[in-house]
């Protein structure tokens, strides 16, 4: 059973579809799943819904929300992606869903993906709240990412348009933006080479889905290094689902991110790009039957 939910965060509603498992599953308070989804992506993007859908049927009581300044949640300026506020607003998420009836909130997991894989990493490290964390694809470090992907030229090219922007930010409030996704040339957020069609296509189902981000998210995101603290998650058991051939995080960084944290932990790692886990089989299903395995052991 899925119901449109919303719940406030510093001052704004976010919102989302909770996921409630038939009583036949649960009879009595559920363990739950709070989960988002990845940079400027929302909930009906990249079969969320199927993620949510498997783990309520195997019992889990699943709250997927769009942040504020996204999708269907409230907040302005459009497209503003900015860490600690993304943070909050799965803090708030954690403390909504531990008040419904239906949950048990002594276990709460968090599941998020990309960016917000980076999220749940950090949030993991430091919110005892956290039972159990899912980070899949997860952003690892931003800067050496981009790097990755266009050299140290891509990074000294951003960081010259910034300079720019917070100055005009600075004298008249201007909000500058930048492109999601571009075609090849075009200047974009993520220019890896099969992010155009991955996100354009999952666009079609979700027209509130813009193509554009804040500069002053970008200024956040190169500061941002969500593992900082990695080693901090354990003992709250982790599972991070990586994709061999990522072109936008790097395997080896997401691997040496995963040797820093501590027990218990698994990792899957598939010979596939960071779209595919999503919506290509069979990575989608070998993903996402491990993720209902590792809640079902450990919530």
């Amino acid at each position: 059973m899925r119901r449109n939910v919303e719940f406030p965060s510093r001052g704004s509603q976010c919102r989302g579809w909770l996921y409630v498992p038939d009583a036949s599953v649960v009879k009595q308070s559920a363990p739950a799943i709070v989960m988002a989804h990845g940079f400027s992506a929302v909930k009906e993007m990249f079969q969320l819904s199927s993620y949510a859908e498997r783990f309520e049927k195997a019992g889990f009581v699943t709250l997927v929300f769009d942040f504020r300044f996204l999708g269907a949640s409230d907040g302005n300026p459009r497209g503003q992606i900015i860490s600690h506020e993304q943070q909050e607003d799965y803090r708030n998420a954690i403390s909504w869903i531990s008040l419904q009836p239906e949950v048990d909130a002594d276990r709460i997991g968090v599941w998020g993906t990309s960016y917000a894989g980076g999220h749940v990493l950090h949030l993991a490290a430091f919110d005892r709240r956290i039972k159990v964390v899912v980070a899949q694809v997860p952003t690892i470090d931003p800067v050496k990412q981009i790097v990755h992907r266009g050299g140290k030229d891509a990074l000294e090219q951003l960081m010259g348009m910034l300079v720019k922007d917070r100055t005009q930010r600075f004298e008249n409030g201007t909000v500058n933006y930048v492109k999601i996704v571009g075609l090849p040339g075009e200047l974009s957020a993520l220019s890896a080479p099969d992010a155009y069609e991955a996100m354009t296509r999952n666009a079609v189902g979700a027209p509130n889905w813009i193509n554009q981000v804040t500069l002053e998210s970008l200024e956040n995101y190169i500061e941002y290094v969500p593992t900082a603290s990695i080693e901090l998650i354990s003992p709250t058991p982790l599972l991070m689902v990586l994709a061999e051939q990522d072109s936008l995080i790097p395997v080896e960084l997401a691997r040496a991110a995963f040797d820093r944290a501590g027990a218990p932990k698994e990792l899957q790692v598939y010979p596939c790009r960071h779209f595919d886990v999503y919506e290509t089989e069979p990575w989608f299903s070998k993903a996402v039957s491990s993720m209902v395995e590792w809640y079902t052991e450990h919530l």
